[in-house]
Order: C-alpha cells, then structure tokens, then sequence
C-alpha cells in the first residue's frame, strides 16, 4: 500500500528574523556625568508606593473601627437611658393604680371614731380593692388550703400533725402568695401536713 505524501514544511528550519535597525531610532542616549536619572512612572507602584497604600488603607480601617466604638458606646447610653425611661413611667403606673387605696384607707380612718363595725367592713373592702389591683397588674393572690405542697409557690414555714389532713398538704396559710411560678412577688407562707 502506497504512504501518502506528507508535508515537510515543518520540519525545515525557521528562516531568520530580519536584524533591528541600530542607528536610525531616537534614544535617550547616555546621561552626562555628575545627573541622575529621573524616578519613571513604575516608581510609584515600587515598595514605597505599596506602604503608602497600606497605611492609608490601615488609617481607614482605624478610622471606620473608632466610629464602630463611639456608634456602639452611644447606642449602649441611649438603651440605659430608654431602660429608666421605660422603668420610672412602670412605676408611676403601679403607683397610680394604688391610689385609689390610699385613698380608701384615708377615707376608713377619718371615720375611725364613728362606728367600729363600719371600719373593719372598710378596711376589708380596701383589702379587697388591693388584691384586685395586683391582679390587675398580673399577680393573683394565692391562700388555698388543702392544696398539694408545692415548692414553687409555697414556702413551709411549721409542718404539722394532722390526722384529718393528706400527708403533705397545706394545712393552714399564714401569709398569702402572689403571682404564678414564673413571676411571684412571693411565695405563699404556709404550714403542710406531716406524712404519717
């Protein structure tokens, strides 16, 4: 079978490349003695152009990070000043609803020596109007008895002998609680059944 003729062009050498005119373009030529040569535009971005960048880079970042301090230590001021704000008119608040009595235990003295059956109903109505407010304000009075002992919302203060009573139950409220577990003014005082 007949090989087929290849192309050889490439396997010639590469013919030489004309040579560069010497003398007919411009130059600087040498510089005269005792002058030195002018920095050239690749000067700037040399060591020294790149420490610049640095530092004025490094400058910002300080910069920015300063003003990050000061913008956080002004939203901390103004939180703790919002914080008292918010907290002195919850006071007011509460203040305001136990005016009313204030006023109804002004109003039971002042009629101390007319009848004294009138003013154990009148200071058990102002009782009554107290624990209404806190239960306004969200704290329920607690004084059951012969409820389970719990530890979240009682505290024993005496523990007793009762046949007539299941072992470890309240048996008698010596200061009532307020609120639920989670928000308690305080727990109820109470004393609990012994276990037989």
């Amino acid at each position: 079978m007949p090989i087929p003729p290849q192309d050889r062009s490439s396997d010639l050498p590469p013919e030489p490349a004309a040579p560069l005119p010497q003398g007919d373009l411009p130059g600087p030529g040498p510089a005269p003695p005792g002058t030195e040569a002018a920095p050239g535009p690749d000067a700037a971005t040399g060591p020294a152009g790149a420490e610049d960048e640095y530092a004025a880079a490094l400058k910002e970042v300080e910069d920015r990070w300063r003003r990050a301090l000061a913008d956080l230590d002004n939203l901390r001021k103004r939180h703790a000043r919002e914080l008292d704000r918010e907290r002195g008119a919850e006071r007011a608040r509460t203040a305001a609803a136990f005016l009313p009595v204030v006023d109804n235990l002004e109003l039971a003295l002042s009629h101390a020596a007319s009848d004294p059956g009138a003013i154990v109903e009148g200071v058990r109505a102002v009782r009554d109007q107290a624990v209404s407010v806190l239960e306004r304000l969200g704290y329920e009075r607690h004084a059951e008895t012969g409820v389970p002992f719990d530890p979240s919302r009682h505290e024993v203060v005496g523990v007793v002998q009762d046949p007539d009573a299941e072992p470890n139950t309240v048996t008698q409220v010596l200061r009532p609680g307020y609120g639920a577990a989670e928000r308690q003014l305080r727990p109820a005082a109470v004393t609990v059944a012994k276990r037989e």
